[in-house]
């Protein structure tokens, strides 16, 4: 097992699962608080790196388009203190931080994990129940169905018909965008049936949101239903098929890195030698 503890939270790796679980530092934001420890399978796993950095480096995980419903709402738009997929490593680790990324860029090749899009979640997303009020409304999901209910900053027109409650069948889609400069963010649910929507602010399905402490929380919200939706990838079909040497090439190189990694472990090569034999198979792959 490979363990790496900083301020900033820990990741460890036992060959099959990477656990990583938020510090308390106070540039751990919100939502990495509140999400707790996620436990990320293998074939989840697109790649991992380490940029190394003045004062310290940065570690971050890339895993399969599709493979998790919070980054399929967010899309890429997390603050970097309200994203779960990396880790703040002081200098003084960083050789810990690497040997972390060798050990799981190894199992990826050794257990050939497809690394491209799936057409399942391989995450269970945030727990239920779950509740979260920020910006002009408070949203509770349980699994079947999603309640809105107003606060006293909701514009009139939206909050005089009442709190709204949407059942999980009738959702059509979920978006999440954080407010950004004079520009305020929102969730929605995009319900079947009502056509465009209004703006976030007049919209009975959706919560305005103004940049506040709390509002990155409401992406768990959106995360929470979207993993329960049906899965928007369908397999990859008419793909050009791989060169015919391909395949045959790939499983000579994982072999060599099987027979190195016992030559190893028997005392046929020394650390420098097995380290050195190894990098230039990775190369070829």
């Amino acid at each position: 097992m490979v363990e790496i503890m900083q301020k900033d939270g820990a990741w460890d790796f036992d060959g099959t699962t990477l656990r990583i679980v938020p510090g308390h530092d106070k540039s751990v934001g919100l939502l990495r608080q509140t999400l707790g420890e996620v436990a990320i399978p293998l074939d989840a796993l697109a790649g991992i790196s380490y940029a190394p950095g003045k004062k310290e480096g940065q570690l971050k995980l890339r895993l399969r388009e599709g493979a998790d419903a919070l980054l399929q709402v967010t899309g890429g738009k997390l603050a970097d203190g309200s994203d779960p997929y990396r880790l703040s490593v002081s200098n003084d680790r960083s050789g810990v931080a690497e040997y972390l990324v060798d050990e799981v860029r190894n199992a990826l090749l050794l257990e050939q994990v497809d690394t491209g899009p799936t057409n399942a979640y391989l995450l269970p997303g945030p727990t239920l129940p779950i509740t979260v009020g920020a910006g002009d409304a408070s949203v509770a999901f349980d699994g079947e169905r999603i309640r809105l209910e107003w606060n006293w900053k909701t514009e009139e027109s939206k909050a005089s018909g009442g709190s709204r409650i949407v059942e999980l069948d009738d959702v059509a889609a979920v978006e999440w965008l954080p407010a950004s400069g004079l520009e305020n963010g929102y969730l929605r649910f995009r319900v079947a049936r009502t056509g465009t929507p209004p703006a976030p602010k007049y919209d009975p399905y959706a919560v305005e949101l103004w940049g506040f402490r709390k509002d990155p929380l409401m992406a768990l919200v959106g995360a929470a239903v979207t993993a329960r939706m049906p899965h928007p990838h369908a397999p990859s079909d008419g793909a050009p098929p791989p060169g015919p040497h391909a395949a045959e090439d790939r499983d000579v190189l994982l072999r060599q890195l099987r027979e190195l990694a016992e030559l190893h472990q028997a005392g046929a090569l020394t650390d420098e030698e097995f380290s050195t034999a190894k990098q230039a198979v990775l190369k070829r792959l």
